[in-house]
């Protein structure tokens, strides 16, 4: 319960809500409560002594209250509803706000399919618990001490039957709830199993066609499932255990009370409407105990989602920018890496990189190269802080990363990663994602640089064109050019283009080199590419492996003093010949 009490400071926004819905459920249950002794009053008076005019004002009277009961129960719903719903609101929002804020290193521990269930399905069941709790929990104990008290007055002899009974029901429910939590944990974990697989196969679904596997993600998807269905199973057979044990105990409770009750009605120690009225707040007592197992049980499941909520809204953000940060920076776009290395698990694992230093001049042209794996684009992560390096420092205009604000920092750096991501919208959008306040000439010129113009101008509604999801209905070299004409649309001191041309061809490729020589001539450019006819535009070439430069100069230099760089020229000048041929 300690993961629910803290997710409470939800409910704050809504305390007047929170406080009229017990009260209109307080009047549901005290008209609910007064049926049986008006019952008894119809039996015992009406009835017995055919006095019809008892019967029928008593009986008026149960209706009236019926009816105020009714107004209650409905006012409690929609406030209750109300509380629900705004919880979950907020709490989702509260959670994508957390998740905007997360670094990148934050986010790698996080699984997007777990992130996806967080949001969804543990919300779902934070929601329903606040409604349960403001509809349930109110009614169910005040439905149960009410109806024991007025059983008690009512027929104080057969009160020995409810000090029986209703231990050995409350001992069974809390071994249920016990042994609940752990399997409710496995069942939402389960569920992150499920959405993990669907969300890799509906982002992957082409690959997937390609390489005739459809029959493997049968397979890989039923395994999941199977083992979420498994899971559900265990924690539903067990909190099933509890209504048909309660039922059992409330049937052998109204079979106690006749066989009892008839005893003392025959010595004329009772009457028969007292035994009626109190097998009808014996059933509602018992009735209660099962409403409060039916929250008891799912406490244990709403307790699981809050942990998980609570484990990414209690997930501190690796990188912060300091208080006393710089948050004006104009940077002319000087990038010097001193010492640095870099490991993913904050120096427990083998660095990433080791030891690497350069200097790199405002609007110089660096081309990086090595093979996969060689720490390429890690090394490219840290100019724009999306992790902070495990010794040395990076600097820009000679001022640490470090104390930079983040947004000062990223807003003078464009970044284009490996992989294009583009979002629902327009093309238009897509390209001021990062700069909305921008003209159509401004638009138009960041898509002639990145080559991407021609083709949009071809579409019947040019830049207004949406963009499927994902980017969908456009070729990969296309996505990856509108990608280009988003850095560039920001107007960076520092561009980095982390091998996103890979889709494109020489050509094109070569045209974008040229924009690029000739609109950003004051930028600071860092290229990873595969391609050395690239690497000979650059004013400094380096060259990674396994995590460390070991080359590092012009294209002449490294052609006369590495032999990795001119082994990698050769390779490719020869194929591309080839190629020409």
């Amino acid at each position: 319960m300690s993961s629910l009490r803290k997710l409470a400071v939800f409910l704050r926004p809504y305390w007047k809500q929170a406080i009229i819905a017990p009260l209109l459920m307080l009047i549901e249950v005290a008209m609910d409560l007064s049926q049986p002794r008006l019952m008894q009053q119809i039996i015992d008076v009406g009835i017995a002594q055919l006095n019809m005019s008892v019967v029928i004002k008593t009986g008026l009277l149960m209706v009236g209250l019926a009816l105020l009961g009714a107004l209650g129960g409905s006012g409690n719903t929609i406030f209750a509803v109300k509380v629900s719903q705004g919880v979950g609101t907020d709490l989702r929002s509260k959670l994508f706000r957390k998740l905007q804020s997360l670094s990148f290193s934050n986010l790698d521990k996080l699984e997007t399919g777990g992130l996806m269930t967080r949001l969804i399905n543990d919300v779902a069941q934070i929601q329903q618990i606040v409604l349960v709790t403001l509809r349930i929990m109110i009614r169910g104990p005040l439905m149960l001490f009410g109806s024991l008290i007025m059983a008690i007055m009512t027929c104080p002899e057969l009160s020995f039957l409810l000090a029986l009974l209703i231990p050995i029901s409350l001992s069974m429910l809390i071994w249920v709830v016990k042994r609940a939590h752990p399997l409710f944990m496995e069942m939402q974990r389960g569920i992150d199993g499920v959405n993990r697989v669907m969300q890799e196969n509906l982002a992957g679904i082409r690959v997937v066609k390609a390489f005739v596997r459809e029959d493997y993600e049968k397979k890989r998807f039923e395994q999941v499932n199977d083992n979420l269905m498994n899971r559900s199973i265990r924690a539903m057979q067990l909190v099933a255990v509890a209504r048909p044990f309660t039922m059992l105990i409330l049937n052998l409770g109204v079979v106690g009370v006749i066989w009892f009750g008839g005893v003392q009605v025959k010595a004329g120690n009772i009457t028969v409407g007292q035994i009626m009225a109190f097998v009808n707040y014996l059933m509602r007592t018992l009735h209660s105990l099962v409403m409060v197992s039916m929250l008891l049980t799912r406490i244990p499941r709403a307790e699981a989602s809050a942990e998980r909520i609570l484990e990414v809204l209690n997930n501190e953000p690796k990188i912060r920018s300091k208080p006393n940060a710089i948050r004006r920076f104009s940077p002319k776009g000087r990038v010097a890496f001193e010492h640095v290395s870099f490991s993913y698990s904050d120096g427990l694992s083998d660095p990433v990189l080791r030891d690497i230093s350069f200097v790199v001049e405002p609007a110089q042209t660096v081309v990086i190269l090595g093979p996969t794996g060689s720490g390429k684009s890690s090394l490219l992560y840290l100019i724009p802080r999306f992790y902070d390096v495990t010794e040395g420092r990076v600097t820009i205009d000679g001022i640490d990363v470090r104390n930079l604000a983040e947004e000062e920092l990223r807003h003078n750096i464009g970044f284009v990663f490996q992989e294009p991501i583009l979002f629902s919208g327009t093309i238009r959008e897509n390209i001021c994602y990062g700069c909305s306040d921008v003209s159509d000439e401004e638009v138009i010129t960041a898509a002639k640089i990145a080559q991407i113009h021609d083709f949009v101008v071809t579409l019947p509604q040019g830049y207004n064109t949406v963009v499927g999801q994902r980017g969908v209905n456009l070729s990969g070299g296309q996505k990856q050019r509108i990608a280009i004409a988003r850095a560039l649309i920001i107007k960076p001191a520092i561009l980095i283009l982390d091998d996103c041309t890979s889709a494109v061809d020489v050509e094109t490729e070569s045209r974008i080199w040229d924009g690029l020589t000739r609109m950003m001539k004051n930028t600071t450019i860092f290229i990873v590419t595969q391609r050395v006819s690239t690497a000979l535009r650059a004013d400094k070439i380096l060259v990674l492996d396994n995590g460390t430069v070991v080359a590092e100069g012009t294209h002449a230099e490294l052609m006369e003093s590495n032999a990795i760089y001119r082994e990698i020229y050769e390779s490719q000048l020869g194929s591309e010949v080839e190629i020409n041929a």
